[in-house]
């Protein structure tokens, strides 16, 4: 590895980051992690800090999972790569989907179609949903329903649906024919509704709405996360989406559980759409399916929908879509394997009793600090505060003040994502009681800084 010195030297001189603009990147060089241990990772300068982000909602067991390490270095020696197009497969995606189904046999999902990761895994959902309609001679099913703020990755698909301006406007015009609907987002929402449970009400009646007046027999299918993620942590009412179930099968409309980043135990439940008692008729995963350890994504499928393709002589059943990674070896491998020790660590039931005392946490912190105007949280390791100037006007806090907060939360030891006014929180799941502790401690010091 090059030297301390020349990575600083041209840390983000070459480099296009994500999510940021590059003069911003230049003018404040990102964190270099050079190492990671557990549920902790190190810069460049030795600094090392609780990885409260866990990667990117991904690396549910930690940085020291030497099962799916070992499984990685095996298949690499076995078969490092061969694809899964038509009249080829391999051992270990064969594994995979065979596990897979047994996971999400609760979910009423059965067939696995594998993508190199979220983004892709989304867009092979929203394809998959209107060739559905057309084998089913309702070729009309061709548009989309979602929630503002809620977060279906980066692809063209993805970006349509996305209910959040930030990651759209620089792009459009997107695809036509998708509509969104207020999400049930209780501290900020146009029905000013803090009630939870009528707010529900108002998003599932505006959903009515919209079917409504788009026309039933026009829609493919509704995606929705079970709890928005990368919108803030927006949890819904446990009838929300119970609620969409109802009225997509009223209407015919294909639902689409975007578990990205709730699947594999993170809201406490094994998956976010068993937390509310709902079987979607797809669900989108990556993320934690290996532990953030290889790219790799599925799309599972219900019952009914491989009945319509597996059923089909026409031709028009083929699917026409893939990727060259789609079933790699080496990420198949990694996934069961991952899937194996996920189980075996009952990591669903160490988030549920750790969010909890994060999330209580974070209370007690509301009521010492006035930066924090909204704590959500209390489903699993999925937290969040967002941060205000003003509390009675919600005013949402300055980027100053915000940075302030993030780096001294970081100098004490713990590193968290800042999502516009929202500090993010989605540690590993392995997360210990001492370790919540100090992420609380941490972002009391760094609350104090701002």
């Amino acid at each position: 590895m090059k030297d301390s010195n020349f990575l600083k030297e041209n840390n983000a001189r070459y480099l296009w980051h994500p999510m940021a603009h590059p003069a911003d990147s230049l003018a404040n060089p990102p964190v270099i992690v050079t190492g990671a241990k557990g549920v902790r990772i190190t810069d460049v300068d030795g600094h090392e800090t609780i990885d409260a982000v866990g990667g990117l909602w991904n690396v549910n067991l930690g940085y020291s999972c030497d099962p799916v390490k070992q499984a990685i270095a095996a298949q690499l020696d076995q078969l490092p790569y061969y694809s899964t197009f038509r009249g080829t497969s391999n051992d270990a995606v064969i594994e995979l989907s065979y596990m897979l189904h047994e996971f999400f046999e609760p979910d009423g999902l059965s067939r696995a179609f594998f993508t190199s990761g979220g983004s892709d895994s989304i867009e092979v959902s929203l394809r998959l949903a209107r060739q559905y309609h057309k084998l089913r001679g309702e070729a009309g099913r061709v548009k989309y329903l979602s929630l503002k703020k809620g977060y279906h990755g980066t692809h063209t698909g993805g970006t349509s649906v996305n209910g959040n301006a930030n990651f759209r406007t620089q792009y459009e015009p997107l695809m036509p024919g998708c509509f969104h609907i207020p999400s049930p987002y209780t501290y900020r929402n146009p029905f000013n509704e803090t009630d939870p449970d009528k707010l529900a009400q108002l998003c599932l009646a505006a959903l009515e709405d919209e079917i409504a007046f788009q026309g039933a027999n026009t829609i493919a299918a509704f995606i929705m996360e079970p709890v928005l993620g990368a919108g803030g942590v927006i949890p819904p009412h446990e009838s929300f989406m119970p609620g969409v179930r109802e009225v997509c099968e009223r209407n015919g409309i294909l639902l689409v559980a975007d578990e990205v980043i709730t699947a594999f135990g993170r809201t406490g439940s094994w998956t976010g759409s068993r937390h509310w008692g709902v079987q979607p008729d797809m669900a989108c995963t990556a993320k934690a399916i290996t532990n953030g350890y290889f790219p790799f994504g599925a799309v599972m499928l219900s019952e009914k929908i491989a009945a319509v393709f597996e059923s089909d002589t026409s031709g028009g059943g083929s699917i026409g879509s893939g990727y060259t990674y789609s079933g790699h070896p080496v990420g198949a491998a990694a996934a069961v394997v991952c899937l194996q020790e996920t189980i075996k660590q009952k990591v669903n039931e160490n988030a549920a009793a750790r969010g909890a005392q994060l999330h209580e946490g974070l209370l007690t912190l509301q009521g010492q600090h006035e930066l924090i105007g909204d704590v959500r949280g209390g489903h699993g390791l999925m937290c969040a505060i967002e941060l205000v100037s003003d509390r009675a006007k919600k005013t949402p806090a300055d980027k100053a003040t915000i940075a302030r907060i993030h780096e001294a939360t970081y100098r004490d030891g713990v590193m968290v994502r800042v999502s516009g006014p929202n500090i993010i929180l989605s540690p590993p799941l392995v997360l210990t009681e001492g370790d919540v502790a100090k992420i609380l401690s941490a972002l009391d010091t760094g609350l104090q800084a701002g």
